[in-house]
């Protein structure tokens, strides 16, 4: 037995190493498929052996499907802000005025990278990861150690015999890397989600999320830059974060120890440029006094150390020239002109394109063929065009004109009054509105048919197996086959998501059907007021502008839509389809009044529901969700992290802000 436990033993080692080869070095040195087998022979011999469990084993890296949410912890510490600057003579200041405090002395600063991530503290004894802390107000925070197990980057169990204390704390930041954050954005804007905006938003979110498999997949990773604890190894911050950095944990490479007021300023120079190629993203520079005594008798504000301070970077901005603007026709048949630009990197990522949202923003920033773009993100996702360099025009350069035919199938563009955008109204015969349907039908938030995404949609279409989504139900494995990057066990994926989309609750039905001015949360609504699409066709104008949030435009849409033969053909060929028509009986009455009449803004993070759950909760207890505030708002579900310019308008109209356990209560649960 005694060789089972050392095999064990050796085997968690072992994997702790290559974990921290791979994830944190980026160096591994073993295969994949080797590092799979050392893990499989792991998960055996204690599947065999549950007398040897450990919660730390590198086997427990994923946890439960499902916690109970998170537990508010108080920190040993507070975790305080930092103050900022924004320039580099902001920065000098800082450095003469420590200069001064600590009497003339000589003294070192380490540089660091200030990372944009969601802050993280991590508690070890004797080796071993004890508990996970969010920032939260500073004073506590949320215990989120399930998830934090998930972070591969993080050591759950410290390297052995590296001289790490009994007792320590660690601080850093959670982050996903730009690499990671373009997958997930990529995925939920295939599944009709909004994509985050910053990978900030999304470390944040994913953090916060029940489930640790999640967490998982989204492959978030950490960086430490600050060490607490009695019996630390050194009495300068550089020296423990390299002793950190022995012990298992993601030190910033970058960090870097700087000796005069020169060295600072080199080190801004150089990362207001250099942090465009990094794998994560930064908004900014840390700069910290390095003897621990000295931070001690430099002390603190009631805010912030004094000996520290963090520089901001200013926004991300580049000029590119312009290559053209296209004109690009969408689901609804909008059509959205687009700035096709010179490959530019911005926050970590090629920008080549760029929305120009409407034609009177097109007109208002004046492009001409052949300009000079500003493109900026400042730390945002979605790249925007911020004005032109019209030093650089050309003479006799002619200004961009919107087009006013489809770009798509040549129809005269209409535009309705005081409406921005103009529309395409071949809304049966134009190629991107058909397909976008079908592509819109079969997304994740309406009937979930996994396979079918944009360019699985287009090709259907095109290739004439599916021309409107009636004709989904008449897919096989024939009309399937020999389609482009479309293999066997897609097919499969495809037609078995087809067959279960039947089981799709009407509401979820109605929004799928692209009804012009119908989007989710009007879908639902017009699906508990009607109950049925055989109440819903039988229904006028007048009746259907009765219900809740369905005004004149939206009735006369639903009303024009259910009486085109196109869509009469589809609804009756899904309906012999067996796609349900009718609302689930439990789903007619709402659960309870409790929120009768109220109309609630949602807003931030939530531990113990997600954002939908907690929509539909408001919806069935007879409330109202409403996008933002003003004053006919009820109150705010007010959770983690929610922004400072909602709290501001919250206060000056005097909306409530109601905490998440303050809303359970109200409602009973």
């Amino acid at each position: 037995m005694d060789d089972i436990k050392n095999r064990i033993d050796t085997l968690r080692n072992e994997i702790n190493k290559h974990n921290y080869r791979y994830y944190v070095e980026n160096n591994p040195d073993i295969s994949d498929r080797d590092f799979d087998f050392l893990l499989k022979e792991l998960e055996e011999l204690e599947k065999n052996h549950p007398e040897y469990y450990d919660p730390l084993s590198p086997t427990q890296r994923v946890g439960s499907d499902l916690t109970e949410g998170f537990q508010k912890v108080v920190h040993a510490r507070p975790m305080m802000s930092l103050s900022n600057t924004y320039n580099i003579e902001e920065v000098d200041d800082w450095f003469r005025r420590v200069k001064t405090a600590i009497g003339g002395e000589p003294f070192e600063i380490v540089g660091e990278l200030k990372f944009d991530g969601t802050s993280i503290s991590l508690t070890y004894e004797d080796g071993r990861l004890v508990r996970a802390v969010t920032r939260g107000d500073g004073e506590k925070g949320d215990d989120v150690t399930v998830n934090v197990k998930a972070i591969r980057s993080i050591p759950m169990q410290l390297a052995p015999d590296t001289g790490w204390p009994r007792e320590f704390e660690i601080r850093g930041e959670i982050l996903m890397p730009w690499e990671s954050f373009e997958r997930l954005n990529a995925d939920r804007v295939y599944n009709e989600e909004a994509p985050f905006a910053n990978p900030r938003n999304a470390a944040s979110g994913t953090l916060k999320m029940l489930n640790p498999k999640e967490v998982a997949r989204r492959h978030l990773d950490a960086r430490f830059y600050h060490l607490l604890g009695e019996d630390l190894p050194a009495d300068n911050h550089y020296d423990c974060m390299l002793a950190a950095k022995r012990w298992g944990f993601h030190i910033s490479p970058h960090m870097r120890l700087l000796h005069t007021l020169s060295d600072v300023d080199k080190f801004i120079e150089h990362w207001d440029t250099e942090r465009k190629s990094l794998p994560v993203a930064t908004d900014g520079l840390v700069f910290k006094v390095n003897s621990f005594r000295q931070q001690l008798n430099l002390g603190f504000t009631a805010k912030s150390p004094r000996w520290a301070v963090a520089y901001k970077f200013n926004p991300e901005r580049e000029c590119t020239p312009l290559r053209y603007v296209s004109f690009e026709t969408g689901r609804m048949g909008i059509v959205t002109p687009v700035a096709n630009l010179e490959p530019v990197l911005l926050s970590g990522t090629i920008v080549k394109r760029a929305s120009l949202h409407n034609a009177d923003i097109m007109s208002q920033l004046d492009i001409h063929q052949n300009d000079w773009l500003y493109v900026e993100k400042g730390g945002e996702i979605i790249p925007k065009i911020v004005g032109v360099d019209k030093s650089q025009r050309k003479p006799d350069s002619e200004k961009v004109v919107f087009v006013t035919h489809c770009p798509e199938c040549g129809t005269e563009l209409v535009r309705e009054p005081g409406e921005a955008a103009y529309r395409c109204p071949n809304i049966y015969g134009c190629r991107p509105q058909l397909a976008g349907k079908i592509e819109h039908y079969c997304a994740r938030r309406m009937m979930n048919i996994d396979g079918i995404g944009e360019e699985t949609a287009q090709l259907l279409f095109d290739t004439g197996r599916v021309e409107n989504i009636a004709d989904l139900y008449a897919l096989t494995p024939e009309k399937l086959a020999n389609l482009e990057g479309i293999g066997p066990k897609t097919i499969d994926r495809i037609l078995a998501s087809i067959k279960e989309s039947v089981n799709v609750p009407f509401e979820r039905v109605v929004y799928a059907l692209s009804i012009p001015n119908v989007g989710e949360t009007t879908a639902k609504r017009l699906a508990m007021a009607v109950g049925s699409m055989d109440r819903m066709q039988a229904m006028t104008e007048e009746e259907l502008t009765a219900i809740p949030d369905v005004g004149p435009v939206i009735a006369h849409c639903i009303y024009e839509y259910l009486r085109e033969p196109f869509n009469i053909r589809n609804i009756e060929a899904m309906r012999q389809a067996g796609v349900k028509m009718e609302m689930d009986a439990d789903k007619l009455a709402p659960l309870g009044d409790h929120l009768a009449g109220k109309q609630i803004v949602i807003s931030g993070t939530f531990s113990h529901h997600s954002r939908e759950q907690y929509k539909e909760i408001i919806e069935r207890e007879g409330g109202k969700n409403v996008g933002s505030i003003s004053k006919k708002s009820s109150f705010v579900l007010a959770g983690e992290n929610m922004g400072p310019a909602k709290k501001e308008k919250c206060e000056k109209l005097g909306i409530p802000m109601i905490s998440e356990d303050e809303f359970l209560k109200m409602i009973g649960e």
